[in-house]
């Protein structure tokens, strides 16, 4: 499956304890690299989430962050009336310079009377791992729509060089005929320059002779049979891997990375389109190898965003 390294997910677990929300950010990045902004609290839930994002992502930088609230225990609820007087005071203080600052609240008070308990890390855990797996899935249906975009686009480059190759295999047999015609033109120029009866000195056979040995010269000066085929072969390649063949959905890791056998792949064909060029014979040739060359930079662009 195709996916792109940009994308966001988020997912919220609610049990009696509280609530954990974990949000997932990913951008390009050459390989796999992983940044946690963890409360403290929340520190022993790191292992839990790297494993899970290792097993489903293979490249990008991704940016996991946590939150949390605790629910107050109907039954244990109590208030440290100490702690409470101490509150007060401190907002009876802070009235002094700000009148207007708002009490606060019952729940918020029981909140911090249990503050100082530490989590069990077992219930944070499994909640870690509901709300970290929908993140996750969140994140990778983000990553495969826009995966499905950039491949869509490289496909329509590859429809375009695929015209490109057809129209220049399609255009050299009227290539060679042309220089076979100029090289004739300019044989008769060059005899009779040289002496008004030219043509009396050298027979018919023997200027076809000279005519279709500078042709088979040319022709074989501009074969680009080879470079035609390998790009076909190319082609035929990058549409195996925009479809996705070797990456099972739900598993990055399986099958290689997209996009480096893409970049791969793009390195290769910009090879064939500069052999192309080196061996144009004619103006037409030239600007294909150019058109070439400007579409697979286009889907090189593309390929940087690909898992």
């Amino acid at each position: 499956m195709i996916r792109s390294m940009t994308a966001f997910g988020s997912a919220k677990a609610e049990t009696g304890h509280g609530t954990l929300t974990i949000e997932i950010r990913s951008v390009n990045s050459r390989f796999l690299d992983l940044n946690f902004r963890l409360p403290e609290e929340l520190r022993m839930l790191e292992n839990t989430l790297r494993e899970m994002i290792t097993r489903k992502i293979a490249r990008g930088k991704v940016d996991v962050r946590a939150n949390y609230a605790r629910n107050a225990s109907r039954d244990t609820a109590t208030l440290d009336m100490a702690a409470l007087n101490h509150i007060a005071g401190l907002l009876a203080a802070a009235r002094q310079a700000i009148p207007d600052v708002p009490s606060p609240r019952l729940s918020e008070l029981l909140a911090g009377a249990n503050g100082n308990d530490p989590l069990d890390a077992e219930v944070w855990a499994a909640m870690a791992a509901e709300a970290g797996g929908r993140a996750l899935a969140d994140l990778q249906a983000a990553r495969e729509r826009e995966g499905q975009r950039l491949a869509q686009m490289m496909d329509d480059c590859a429809q375009g060089m695929n015209r490109i190759v057809q129209d220049v295999e399609a255009s050299l047999p009227a290539v060679l005929e042309e220089h076979q015609q100029k090289l004739a033109q300019r044989l008769r120029e060059a005899l009779l320059a040289a002496s008004p009866e030219g043509f009396a000195m050298i027979s018919g056979e023997e200027l076809s002779a000279r005519i279709a040995q500078e042709s088979s010269l040319f022709s074989l000066r501009i074969d680009v049979a080879e470079e035609l085929s390998r790009l076909r072969s190319h082609l035929a390649e990058l549409g195996h891997i925009l479809a996705g063949a070797g990456q099972p959905a739900g598993d990055g890791r399986k099958g290689g990375s997209a996009g480096k056998r893409l970049d791969f792949l793009f390195q290769e064909m910009n090879r064939e389109a500069n052999t192309l060029g080196s061996k144009a014979g004619a103006l037409s040739m030239t600007r294909a190898a150019i058109d070439l060359k400007l579409l697979i930079e286009q889907m090189r662009e593309q390929a940087q965003n690909l898992e």
